[in-house]
């Protein structure tokens, strides 16, 4: 699958994101062309770029992003019938309330529904007290990374959860939204942050209740 070529990158960057357009490529064959899969791919490559503090890890966090962009964009055209619950859990960094919440929802849920994560402002990593706080429940959220929302994500949600972004919050007819007023844990140590954790999961199980969807342990 060629890749459009980019005079700005290395060529170790060059190669490395014509390998991630070929795995996209073979995933998403029948369902999107290259022009709209590359669009996807370089556009996330470029929206990290922006604050990459480890520019090597660019095109592996660019293909990740791509694919769930793509994935969601499958959903909004009905491309895709995946069947199961897809909700979108949103704050102002990306960096651990929202984390904090994809990380129980996804083990609590399994594979009977969706959850994915963005920020109005992402941050440049991971909260590390929400990182070692969520490892304490025995969920490791430490390679996840701060993303933004996209339009076609928060398209393909059913239910789109916000946690202090405000009014940056995107809003779409016919979604389900929910606000969570819940402390920022920016800055907190892991004292701190543990209440925060605690509530999120609550809430967490609470939507998983109203969704019918099993809680597993």
């Amino acid at each position: 699958m060629p890749t459009t070529h980019r005079p700005d990158l290395s060529i170790d960057q060059q190669l490395a994101l014509r390998t991630a357009a070929s795995n996209l490529g073979r995933e998403f064959d029948g369902t999107f062309g290259v022009d709209t899969i590359e669009r996807f791919l370089h556009g996330s490559y470029d929206e990290f770029a922006q604050r990459a503090a480890v520019p090597n890890y660019l095109p592996l966090l660019a293909e990740r992003f791509a694919r769930q962009r793509l994935r969601a964009l499958a959903k909004v055209e009905g491309k895709h019938a995946g069947g199961v619950p897809v909700v979108l859990f949103l704050c102002t960094h990306n960096a651990g309330r929202s984390q904090m919440a994809l990380g129980f929802f996804t083990q609590l849920a399994g594979d009977r529904a969706v959850a994915w994560s963005g920020g109005s402002e992402p941050a440049g990593r991971i909260n590390p007290s929400a990182v070692a706080a969520m490892a304490e429940r025995g969920i490791d959220i430490s390679g996840e990374y701060p993303k933004p929302w996209t339009d076609e994500i928060v398209r393909a949600a059913d239910v789109v959860v916000t946690m202090g972004c405000g009014d940056a919050c995107p809003v779409f007819p016919g979604r389900r939204y929910e606000d969570w007023v819940l402390p920022d844990p920016a800055g907190k140590d892991v004292e701190d942050v543990r209440p925060i954790r605690n509530d999120i999961e609550r809430r967490v199980r609470r939507l998983l209740t109203s969704l019918g969807v099993p809680a597993g342990a």
